[in-house]
Parts: structure tokens; C-alpha cells; sequence
């Protein structure tokens, strides 16, 4: 197999040092939450210096898919980094900041001990596209206060590419965004067959993320969204566009995170213990999270926690990773075959695995149709067909009875785009139904 054929998930050592990590769609939260490819984190690699997670979405036309609308939701242990290359998201968060995202802008918000947030796409926006980014904070400043950051880059010229560094120093571009670890993020546009050899931090380790177009990185193929990794010791980035357009990439380095962390869902900590009450705090509604104002919309329910301890994870460069868990993407043995439940007091489908639920579908009913607005499952299970088991034995049940769906959910509405044999049961997503989603009470 050559490096140009399709490569399997996770990371693919490919020629020299560099490792390819191969995307995986996940559906974000809310009433009309977007599929984004995310990079990291992955099972065999969870940071690349501090950074600890990687989420590229777009070109999405939002006149079809509906755009953004993520609820106020909750952050603890990490800062997020916002970069948007075309449309516009409105912020706002507990600490009071109402703020827009716009292109070659960034935006990064500091949720150390507690903070809650919510994503929207503006009105006026037509194609939404660009990548969420989170930093893990160190023990020492895990609990650190509510922050903000905006930051506009110059672009700095090179000879076959353009640079803005919205984080740390690249090519003599220093960004003043202050940062808890030496952490580089940087985005580049590669004319075509442009090579560049750009100075790298041999003490970091570099991820390079391809957005749109070609790229190698040092003679390695990456695709779109995938991202390459390179280990400290390199003295340059090697990096070429062999195609007929434009390249542009995200660029992300830093020293490596030697830190145990544990993260689930929205939450980075130290501990599993300090996992559940961050979760239990923020169905409480407690002043730990604060409020945000101005949303109009309901506050997202964290899910449940697996009935499993969470197992803390580890940068794989200097230490070895214990041994999987079973809380961690069980083996598929069929004593662990996934099992379809209704849960009819939360209003959704569960799917499980060795009895853990790994994801769910949720639904509301209303006039007589099912209305389906939420699918997730978790990280640890991603990339085994879960969501399309889940939502077939969802759908087959609704039909069996008789009844009719609405497909808010963006999953469910692209699972029924490739299962014609459901298509009959969908009504259209009408503003009314979007605006009684939004006003459901998920407490």
C-alpha cells in the first residue's frame, strides 16, 4: 500500500517520524448542531503539546443545514481558541463577553475553574467554515479564573504562502495572547507548488491540519482534515503544496503536555472524581458555571457518565498508556454486542456496550411525530458504527408503531439522505418545530 491510498483511522506512521491522524464525524449539541471532523483527541494520541482537541468543520451551507446553535454549555480545565475561515459566530459567556468570531480573528476563552458559553451562527452568514480548538491547562493553573482573549493577526508575507500566528512566535510573528504553556497556533495559505521550510521549536511537537487543498509534510501526503504530527527534535517544518490550488493549514506546536489529565465531555481535570462534580455542579445550575444572557435557549444536559471509572490519559511520547480500559472502547466480542434500549423518562434511544451507555438519540414527541433533535456518542466508542445502529433501531421502532419523524437531529436527517428505505417518514423541519426545540425544558 502506497501513501497516496486510503489509510485506516487513527494514527498512521507514514515515512520518516510523521504520524497521519485520520478524522472522525461527530455531531455537536443542540437543536441544530453541525457534524464536524475531529482530529483529536484519539486513542493513541491525546495532545500535541497542550493541545487536546481538534475540531474542523465546513464549508457548510447554513441556507440548508441550519448553521450553528450551540446551547450554553459548561467548560472546565482548558482554555477554547476559536478561528474561523468564512462566516460568522456570535459568543457569548458567563463572564459577560458578547463577541463575534470572524475570519483571521481569534477568539480564546479561558474556562479554568468554571465557565459556560454559547456558539451561534449569525443571521447574515451563508457558508460557515473553520476549526474549534481546546488547550489543556496544567495542575497548576487548572482552577484558573474566567478570561478572554480577541486577537487579530497581521498576515505576514512568504515567499509562496501567507502566515498569521494567533498564538506563540512563528517566522519572526509573535502573537501577545498570554498562554499557560509555550504553545504555537498559526494559520498558512501555500500558493500552489510552493515549498516552504518554516523554524520549528525543536523542543516542540507540531501537528499541521489540512483545511482545504494539498499538502506534505515533510514528504508525507495529508488529506483534507487530517492531521500530521511530527515529534520534537525537528529544526524546520518541510512543507510542500503539490497541487493546482491553494493549500491552507492550521498549524499547532508546544512543548509536550507530561500531565495525566482526564477529559469528558466539556470537562478537563485531574480526576475522575473531580469529573463528577463538575457534571453534578452543572446540573445544579451552580454559580461555579455562572450564566449566560442573551442566548433564548434551553441550557444542554450534560449526558451521563459511563458506570465505569474514567481512566486518565497520557501524552504517548514519554510514557507508556496503561492498558485500554473496558470503559474505553470495549472490544465488540459478543458477550459486548451493542444492545438498542428506549429510555422513556430521559425521551431517548440508549445504545450500550458491556452495559455502559456509549450514545444515545434524543427525541421529543409533538403532534404525533417523533421529533428527533440530539445524537452523540461518546468519545471512547467513536468510529464503530454506533450512531448508525443506534438510529436504525430508533426509526424501525417509529415505524413498526405506525408513527411519523421529524429529523432536526443532523445526523439522523444525513442517515436518512443514505437509507432511502426510511425517507417515507420524515415531515419537513418547519421554524415552529425548531423554535419548540429550543424551548424544551431537558432538566
Amino acid at each position: 500500500m502506497n501513501s497516496d491510498q486510503v489509510r485506516a483511522p487513527g494514527p498512521q506512521p507514514a515515512g520518516g517520524r510523521v504520524e497521519v491522524l485520520t478524522p472522525r464525524e461527530v455531531p455537536l449539541g443542540g437543536p441544530r448542531a453541525m457534524t464536524v471532523r475531529r482530529t483529536l483527541p484519539q486513542r493513541a494520541r491525546t495532545l500535541i503539546g497542550a493541545w487536546c482537541f481538534a475540531d474542523h468543520y465546513g464549508p457548510d451551507d447554513v441556507a440548508r443545514t441550519g448553521g450553528m446553535d450551540v446551547p450554553p454549555h459548561p467548560h472546565t480545565g482548558l482554555q477554547t481558541v476559536s478561528w474561523l475561515f468564512t462566516g460568522e459566530i456570535e459568543h457569548r459567556d458567563s463572564l459577560g463577553v458578547h463577541a463575534m468570531v470572524r475570519p483571521g480573528e481569534l477568539n480564546l476563552m479561558t474556562g479554568g475553574h468554571g465557565i459556560s458559553h454559547s456558539e451561534v451562527s449569525t443571521p447574515g452568514t451563508q457558508i460557515l467554515h473553520g476549526v474549534q480548538l481546546w488547550v489543556a491547562l496544567p495542575a497548576a493553573h487548572r482552577h484558573a479564573p474566567r478570561d478572554f482573549h480577541h486577537h487579530v493577526p497581521a498576515p505576514v508575507p512568504l515567499d509562496g504562502g501567507e502566515l498569521r500566528v494567533f498564538l506563540g512566535s512563528l517566522a519572526g510573528e509573535t502573537s501577545p495572547v498570554p498562554t499557560f504553556t509555550p504553545l504555537l497556533g498559526a494559520e498558512l495559505t501555500l500558493s500552489p507548488g510552493a515549498r516552504l521550510s518554516l523554524p520549528a521549536d525543536t523542543a516542540f511537537e507540531h501537528g499541521v491540519l489540512v483545511d482545504q487543498g494539498e499538502a506534505r509534510l515533510d514528504g508525507v501526503p495529508l488529506g483534507l482534515a487530517e492531521l500530521g504530527y511530527l515529534p520534537p527534535g525537528a529544526a524546520t517544518l518541510e512543507l510542500h503544496n503539490p497541487g493546482p490550488d491553494p493549500a491552507r493549514l492550521i498549524l499547532l506546536g508546544g512543548e509536550p503536555f507530561e500531565e495525566e489529565i482526564v477529559m469528558w465531555w466539556n470537562f478537563l481535570a485531574g480526576s475522575h472524581e473531580e469529573i463528577v462534580l463538575a457534571r453534578q455542579e452543572w446540573e445544579d445550575a451552580s454559580e461555579r458555571f455562572g450564566a449566560v444572557d442573551g442566548h433564548g435557549g434551553f441550557r444542554l444536559p450534560a449526558p451521563g457518565l459511563p458506570n465505569a471509572r474514567l481512566a486518565p490519559r497520557r501524552n504517548p511520547r514519554t510514557s507508556q498508556p496503561d492498558p485500554v480500559p473496558t470503559s474505553e472502547r470495549p472490544a465488540m466480542t459478543e458477550s459486548a454486542a451493542p444492545v438498542v434500549r428506549r429510555d422513556d423518562a430521559r425521551h431517548r434511544y440508549e445504545i450500550l456496550v458491556a452495559g455502559e451507555v456509549a450514545g444515545f438519540t434524543a427525541y421529543r414527541d409533538h403532534d404525533g411525530r417523533r421529533v428527533f433533535y440530539h445524537t452523540v456518542v461518546e468519545d471512547a466508542y467513536a468510529g464503530q458504527g454506533l450512531a448508525g445502529q443506534l438510529v436504525t433501531r430508533a426509526l424501525a421502532e417509529v415505524r413498526d408503531n405506525g408513527g411519523r419523524i421529524v429529523p432536526v437531529c443532523p445526523y439522523v436527517k444525513k442517515f436518512l439522505t443514505k437509507h432511502e428505505e426510511y425517507a417515507d417518514l420524515a415531515d419537513p423541519v418547519t421554524p415552529e418545530i425548531l423554535q419548540w426545540v429550543r424551548t424544551l425544558d431537558e432538566n
